[in-house]
């Protein structure tokens, strides 16, 4: 490689698509700028994604890693559920780690275990106050859950009622000031419901693994539900499996792939 080219990988997680960036020991990007995430994320000039995910080292914690996670914006983000279980993809089949796998994220430590569909210890959730969101007019009641990251749900009795999600919804900006991940869900059976998302920093996306977690909570306890229950949930790139365990952690399942590799100077 030259001095201005840097390696990167794509993969994605149930379509939650990311530019990976290794950057082992943290010398490489230094301080990563939004300009160069807007860039690599850029589906008709750069590599294109939903986000980036830069791999680092990481001391303390009782982690190695740390998952320096950017929207696709070029913001900075908490968490990312689909985005955990694609670094872990990483780091196992580059031989850097074997599962379980603990990953430092500005959420707290996530565990990731498995070998082919990864399973992620997305911790326990908070529940707030109810609020309403709004698109083009219509509103909605908003279940208000927090996975490490905001998350406000709202039920439908069609996904097609939510519109073009690519709209900024509008919410409650007392209950979430840095904005929210606004997620409408429609029940396909028993503990079997189907989403869409407009994840905070990106628009629409095919998935979001935290956002699924937080509709099975919403789902669970709108159905008289709580912990030791198991849903299913549909979204446009895929299914993921989350469980809500008796101990209150969420347990989250789904794939992650690798796609291509390679060389930038973006």
């Amino acid at each position: 490689m030259t001095s201005t080219e840097y390696a990167f990988l794509k993969g994605h997680g149930t379509e939650n698509d990311f530019v990976l960036l290794p950057d082992l020991d943290g010398s490489i990007h230094g301080d990563l700028s939004a300009d160069r995430v807007r860039a690599l994320c850029d589906r008709r000039a750069g590599i294109g994604g939903d986000g980036v995910l830069r791999v680092l080292r990481h001391q303390g914690d009782d982690a190695e890693w740390f998952m320096d996670y950017r929207n696709s914006d070029g913001s900075i983000a908490e968490m990312c559920g689909n985005g955990v279980r694609v670094f872990a993809r990483y780091l196992i089949d580059t031989g850097l780690a074997a599962t379980p796998i603990r990953v430092a994220t500005r959420a707290g430590v996530k565990t990731v275990t498995g070998t082919n569909d990864l399973t992620v210890d997305m911790g326990a959730p908070t529940v707030l106050a109810p609020t309403q969101i709004s698109i083009a007019h219509h509103f909605w009641q908003a279940t208000n859950i927090d996975m490490g990251n905001p998350h406000a749900v709202a039920f439908v009795d069609h996904l097609d009622e939510a519109g073009p999600l690519l709209e900024e919804p509008i919410y409650d900006r007392d209950t979430y000031p840095n904005g929210v991940n606004v997620e409408f869900v429609e029940r396909r059976g028993e503990r079997h419901v189907a989403m869409r998302v407009h994840e905070r920093g990106s628009g629409e996306t095919r998935s979001c693994g935290t956002g699924a977690c937080a509709v099975m909570v919403a789902s669970a306890l709108d159905d008289g539900r709580g912990p030791g229950e198991t849903y299913l949930v549909d979204l446009p790139g895929g299914r993921l499996t989350v469980e809500w365990t008796l101990d209150d952690r969420i347990l989250m399942t789904g794939p992650a792939v690798l796609v291509a590799e390679g060389t930038t100077t973006l």
